[in-house]
């Protein structure tokens, strides 16, 4: 039987994730082709795909990273195709090159970004706000609110890009991909191609002068776009009196329960933007005149604000606005009901509402014990970051990476010094190594290296560079979910036929010296690292073995052993300090056990205590 989201009739309601309720709404336009790179809090999005895509008639591939994804989008689309490409708001970061040109040459078939921004850096290394992006390539801006939303704006998001032809900006935050509610299913399009593709190389291969023409086309369609923006239902006005509300994206949500909880709903007029870029100036400018004092909610960035700013001082409207540093509301983290209930009390000159009786005091909050992200016991990082500072110790500098093994930077393991971005430990830790002098090893995953590291690996041999490559080779992209990568072996859906070796991808890139190991085997690993640290130039270590949860999920592997504590000793309590294990539990006796559910058997720990009864044999 196939799956709802392919299926279920018109009418149907199903409790969706925010994300699920995206593809359904790709599903509902039509799309005929999905790209992504995946990223918390996107990711749900690309594997509810990659799971559906045996059933649906859509192609969608895990691009090796988000600029390959939106260039085969964009291809794609070129040729005629309905096509959304996701990932989350800093790979845009990285597909900003073809974003802006796609803009400039416009797409037939027709294009969505889902860009799924993280206010608070849930699981990312910024905040920013990419509704900034979509106003510099000049794309029109989709911001729902609500499960159901997002599932109509997305299909109306690819529908309207194929009748605009141009690319569109899903914008979301973590707080809408991972919401739950109920949403309404309409009717499924099938799938049918914009037409066959013509040759047109004045408008689709944008030299200097193809390309100043089409600035003035983007501008012109701005302009088209703007005017259906003035009329739309995601844009509207409710409410009356003389304090105004603007608000755009998931601050909707959080106005509407404010406004309830204040008995202040039919007292507050409210201009509800679902659609923020290009700004609707008519329909904004009469509710800039219908009201004294406007507060502008927006988490971020005060893009709304400044627009609505100008847009005032453009019109000769005196209207009061307060936004950013207004009672509480900072570019800082997520917003939720309170915090806008208070903002919006002081702007009406009500008193502020009381703390629910439900709150937690702050002081309660802050006793508690902090419980840090850590590594999954059994992790095979934990082993190679073990053993690659018992042979280079503090003396060297531990360029880090994006991905699980980011988590070394915490004690003990300590095995994180600087970070930039995806595939930054190669190129940013030759830089440090050839300006300070000092030893570095870089520390980069498979999906990773994949992603973005083999330019940097390429440089770093051209240029002559002096640094060690660790490959932490765990069989999957783990941190955003087990998604597979060019280098799996297996994944989800079965074996991968096409593997690209991370060895050979090595050796072409002028890389002479790689050892592989697996590093749970401590000695092995050592004596490799021992035999590379006395090297210079680029040279690298494959350390290979899988993530212990791709391994019980889709290698179907299970312990067949698991560690025990005869007896709490000296050596034993080391081996907790030094290795840092979850699978170990220290009790307030100053005893040791290990949780036998948790202990994979990787035996890492009992390889440990040898090294720590050894050294203290060697000390006496």
């Amino acid at each position: 039987m196939a799956h709802p989201l392919l299926s279920a009739a018109p009418g149907d309601i199903h409790l969706l994730l925010g994300n699920e309720a995206i593809v359904r709404g790709a599903v509902e336009a039509g799309v005929e082709v999905v790209t992504c790179y995946p990223g918390t809090p996107s990711s749900e999005v690309p594997d509810t795909f990659f799971r559906l895509a045996p059933d649906g008639k859509f192609s969608f591939e895990y691009s090796t990273n988000e600029k390959v994804a939106l260039e085969v989008g964009g291809g794609a689309a070129l040729g005629g195709a309905l096509t959304l490409t996701t990932m989350k708001h800093v790979g845009v970061n990285v597909a900003a090159d073809p974003l802006m040109t796609l803009a400039y040459i416009g797409v037939p078939g027709g294009l969505v970004l889902l860009s799924a921004d993280d206010p608070g850096c849930h699981s990312s290394q910024n905040e920013q706000d990419n509704r900034i992006y979509a106003r510099l390539a000049g794309l029109p801006v989709f911001e729902p609110a609500s499960a159901q939303e997002a599932k109509e704006m997305t299909r109306e998001a690819l529908l309207l890009s194929r009748q605009w032809q141009q690319p569109v900006m899903l914008r979301t935050t973590t707080r809408l991909n991972h919401l739950r509610g109920p949403v309404a299913f309409d009717e499924v399009r099938e799938p049918a191609s914009a037409g066959e593709p013509v040759k047109n190389p004045r408008r689709f291969v944008p030299i200097p002068a193809v390309a100043r023409a089409r600035h003035v086309e983007l501008l012109k369609k701005l302009e088209e776009i703007r005017a259906w923006a003035e009329t739309t239902p995601f844009n509207h006005v409710s409410g009356k009196g003389g304090i105004g509300v603007a608000v755009s994206g998931i601050s909707r949500a959080y106005v509407a329960d404010a406004l309830a909880e204040l008995g202040l709903t039919d007292a507050v007029r409210v201009l509800s933007l679902g659609v923020s870029n290009p700004l609707p100036e008519k329909l904004c400018a009469g509710f800039l005149g219908s009201v004294n004092r406007l507060l502008v909610v927006e988490e971020g960035e005060p893009v709304l604000e400044n627009e609505l700013r100008v847009l005032a001082q453009k019109q000769g409207i005196g209207v009061e606005i307060l936004g950013k540093g207004f009672s509480g509301l900072t570019r800082l983290g997520e917003y939720d009901t309170r915090i806008v209930a208070a903002a919006l009390a002081e702007a009406a000159g009500i008193a502020r509402p009381a703390a629910p009786a439900c709150a937690v005091p702050a002081a309660t909050i802050a006793a508690l014990s902090m419980r840090p992200p850590n590594l999954c016991a059994g992790c095979p990082h934990r082993a190679a970051f073990y053993t690659v500072r018992q042979v280079f110790g503090d003396s060297a500098f531990y360029s880090s990476d994006i991905g699980c093994y980011t988590l070394g930077i915490l004690p003990p393991l300590a095995m994180a010094d600087f970070l930039l971005d995806m595939g930054s430990s190669v190129s940013a830790g030759c830089g440090f190594a050839r300006a300070s002098g000092k030893p570095v090893v870089a520390f980069i995953g498979d999906s990773t290296f994949f992603h973005s590291g083999i330019t940097g690996v390429i440089n770093a041999v051209f240029n002559n560079h002096d640094l060690l490559l660790v490959v932490l080779d765990n069989h999957t992209t783990a941190m955003t979910g087990g998604q597979p990568h060019p280098g799996v072996e297996v994944h989800a859906q079965g074996s991968n036929a096409c593997r690209v070796s991370i060895e050979g991808v090595l050796a072409a890139c002028g890389v002479c010296e790689v050892r592989t190991v697996n590093p749970l085997n401590l000695k092995a690993t050592r004596n490799a690292l021992e035999e590379l640290k006395g090297m210079k130039g680029v040279r690298a270590l494959v350390a290979r073995e899988a993530c212990i949860i791709h391994a019980r999920r889709i290698l179907k592997q299970k312990p067949v052993q698991t560690a025990y504590v005869p007896e709490t000793t000296d050596s034993v309590r080391a081996c907790l300090d030094t290795l840092a294990c979850p699978a170990f539990a220290a009790d307030q006796d100053g005893g040791v056990t290990i949780d036998e559910t948790s202990c994979t058997g990787c035996m890492v720990c009992l390889q440990v205590s040898k090294d720590i009864k050894a050294k203290k044999r060697g000390n006496k």
